[in-house]
């Protein structure tokens, strides 16, 4: 988890809770009334009416947490530092591509948890968005080798956990949470350095020629003549997921 030692310093200014995309997540964790959220940063998504308990690595994120946040203790997704069926639920929020073991980490929600673990993640088989197909492509072959496609994705989360339904969880419009797909309506905020800095894609490349044609492009209209459809929309499906897997009495 370098790299969050690295870029995550105003992290938790720019990639904070969007509240309907919170609502989705409270929502998928059901009546879970105990919850472990793995690799939390700085406590984005933890629900307020749970008993939540966050697993972070970074100690530069675990600074960011605010005095109202869940409790943190300092462990990776590999090795939870929690007993087994000690939560209801395990969450993890666009933290699965940064573990080591996607499936190792899996297997240890899947052991702490009763009965749910409630994943937010990407998969390479949706369409490439603007920016990434446009000006990036760099990121979106990046990551194509690190994200399991959805199909991969359904059979690891029933081999390691249980039954498991996954769905599109759109992006609004005007969404508060700056990861990668969040300005897909705002593109003149791609460039702005700070909330790139909060994005760790850009962290793995040199974005001066994609930024330098996304600049001319806002310029002299053509990004505007080019996305004149997603201009008209309210959410977009940017390839972000939902995965909710049910623990089979098997698991652990």
């Amino acid at each position: 988890m370098a790299t969050y030692d690295t870029i995550g310093e105003r992290y938790a200014t720019f990639r904070r809770s969007d509240p309907r995309i919170m609502a989705v997540i409270t929502a998928a964790l059901g009546n879970a009334r105990r919850v472990v959220n793995v690799g939390a940063g700085s406590g984005s998504y933890e629900p307020a009416d749970r008993d939540v308990l966050a697993i972070e690595p970074s100690e530069t994120m675990i600074q960011q947490r605010g005095a109202d946040a869940a409790p943190c203790v300092r462990g990776s997704a590999g090795a939870l530092p929690i007993v087994s069926r000690s939560v209801d639920a395990a969450m993890a929020v666009l933290s699965a591509h940064h573990w080591p073991d996607l499936k190792q980490g899996l297997a240890e929600m899947a052991r702490v948890a009763r009965s749910r673990v409630v994943l937010v993640t990407w998969v390479p088989d949706a369409s490439p968005f603007w920016l990434v197909r446009d000006y990036f492509p760099e990121i979106f072959a990046h990551d194509q080798s690190v994200f399991p496609g959805t199909r991969e994705l359904v059979a690891v989360l029933e081999r390691v956990i249980g039954p498991t339904t996954i769905e599109p969880l759109l992006v609004p419009h005007d969404c508060t949470d700056g990861f990668l797909g969040a300005y897909w309506r705002r593109p003149s905020l791609y460039l702005d350095a700070d909330r790139r800095a909060a994005q760790s894609s850009f962290a793995r490349i040199d974005a001066e020629p994609g930024l330098a044609m996304l600049h001319r492009d806002l310029n002299d209209g053509t990004w505007a003549e080019r996305n004149r459809p997603v201009l008209e929309l309210q959410s977009l499906d940017v390839g972000y997921r939902l995965a909710v897997s049910e623990v089979a009495l098997s698991t652990g």
